[in-house]
């Protein structure tokens, strides 16, 4: 029998549970799961679509579907989700952009991220001021 010795074997870096060891790369690994929830409404929205285009009938199935207690409850989850990715996106938003100078001064991060959360409550404001407008 022809063992391989201790010295002569190859180093394999165990790959498990590597990012468990760190909080930096939990809040990535939390960061990036995110996404996946993104993916998951994007596929409801485009069930919805090719509902819509079979007609009134599915189109009105897929509605009531959305009513369903599993459906709201899998929105709640989604809408948690998406606060999480929204909130990770701002927090690196100022540090993926350009430097900002304003009065010859730089802008702090904060500000850039306060700013983009002001930014979109005032759109998701008008949007359902508009909606509550136009409803039929």
């Amino acid at each position: 029998m022809n063992r391989p010795s201790a010295a002569g074997r190859a180093y394999i870096r165990p790959m498990r549970s590597w990012w468990r060891r760190d909080p930096f790369f939990m809040r990535y690994m939390v960061r990036e799961a995110t996404a996946l929830a993104v993916l998951v409404y994007a596929i409801v929205l485009a069930v919805g679509l090719v509902r819509l285009a079979q007609g009134e009938v599915a189109w009105n199935g897929w509605l009531a579907a959305l009513r369903s207690p599993w459906s709201l409850l899998l929105h709640l989850v989604l809408l948690a989700a998406f606060v999480v990715h929204a909130k990770s996106w701002f927090e690196i938003m100022p540090k993926t952009l350009p430097m900002l100078f304003a009065g010859g001064r730089r802008v702090a991060e904060s500000t850039i991220t306060r700013i983009g959360w002001a930014a979109t409550l005032l759109a998701s404001l008008a949007l359902l001021l508009l909606a509550w407008w136009w409803r039929p």
